[in-house]
């Protein structure tokens, strides 16, 4: 491991534990609020394995959601009281280093599209909980707008880091020297755009996810109606004239994509496979259409010694992201 206080572990390294929320505010989930906690609960019972896998810390905001909470989670999940605007952990959490310290970001409610109270206060507030020593950064940065190897590379989009709605004033190398100097990476992958109506304008989580040293997955495109299939296929194209920080040819293996999934007013929503999140023994993998469970099976092969299982993240989506959204993982 890295002696750099910087340095990021790769996801699939051991968890001491992993962070997420309770859909606590009813003014914003509607008639989602308890199919989102279902779908919530389902993927903190998957993650903590019966004891054998990670330990899961969860927040909840307001009395009701807190003992909601506790009677859904019972033993799988320390559930904490605490303030924040919604459950986007990956984004507003701060993100956690190698030697016991976190990183904070600035944030704006991607772009200013959704701010909300206490979400800015959400990686001070973790990281205290966990103990760890917070370092809060200038310029503005969602956790799902980045993915890293824990071996120096880190992958991106254009169209998220680049946009003037977060930090008007960074090109292309203002923003790889902030990247490198805040996380401690050696090599940024660009990206250019992301999923149809997604409203992170291009969060790297739902496109393409490292899964190994050298090893990156990605989607292709599934149903003839599939409102990404030109993207997808540049991005493996792109993915697959890229090296990584130790100069290795990137391995792109692609997996179905949900293909298109509508909202009640028939507009396509950002779904994605990608959003999984890798626990110490289960991978979680947001499912939404018939492809599914092509999806699981093809992941299955890329995370030897771990359980793939794939959960319904329906309800999730319509807040806007779905598993790897939701949680931050802390090193062990």
């Amino acid at each position: 491991m890295s002696t750099n206080p910087s340095h990021i572990p790769a996801e699939w390294t051991p968890h001491k534990a992993i962070w997420t929320a309770w859909p606590s505010a009813a003014d914003l989930w509607g008639d989602d609020l308890e199919p989102a906690r279902a779908e919530v609960a389902a993927m903190v019972r998957a993650l903590a394995d019966g004891g054998a896998g990670d330990k899961v810390r969860i927040l909840a905001h307001g009395r009701e959601a807190e003992a909601s909470a506790k009677l859904a989670l019972a033993r799988n999940a320390e559930v904490i009281p605490g303030a924040f605007g919604d459950i986007w952990f990956r984004d507003t959490g701060p993100i956690f280093t190698a030697g016991g310290g976190a990183q904070g970001f600035q944030f704006n409610g991607w772009g200013g599209k959704y701010q909300l109270p206490h979400d800015d206060e959400v990686s001070a507030r973790v990281a205290l909980l966990a103990g760890a020593a917070y370092k809060r950064h200038d310029f503005i940065l969602e956790g799902g707008a980045i993915e890293m190897d824990g071996e120096g590379a880190l992958l991106t989009t254009r169209q998220c880091l680049l946009n003037p709605n977060r930090n008007p004033t960074w090109t292309e190398a203002a923003a790889e020297l902030e990247l490198k100097r805040a996380l401690g990476v050696e090599k940024i992958l660009w990206l250019d755009e992301g999923l149809a109506n997604d409203h992170t304008d291009g969060h790297i989580d739902n496109l393409a996810r490292f899964v190994a040293p050298g090893r990156v997955v990605c989607q292709a495109p599934h149903g003839k109606k599939d409102p990404n299939a030109d993207v997808y296929e540049e991005i493996a194209l792109s993915l697959a004239a890229m090296s990584d920080a130790r100069g290795r040819k990137l391995d792109v293996v692609r997996i179905p994509s949900p293909g298109l999934i509508e909202d009640e007013d028939g507009d396509a929503v950002p779904a994605s496979h990608m959003n999984f999140i890798i626990g110490n023994t289960t991978v979680v993998v947001p499912i939404y259409s018939d492809s599914g469970d092509d999806a699981v099976k093809a992941l299955a092969p890329l995370f030897p010694g771990r359980k793939v299982v794939g959960l319904s993240s329906h309800a999730i989506l319509t807040g806007g992201g779905s598993f790897h959204c939701i949680t931050q993982q802390e090193p062990a």
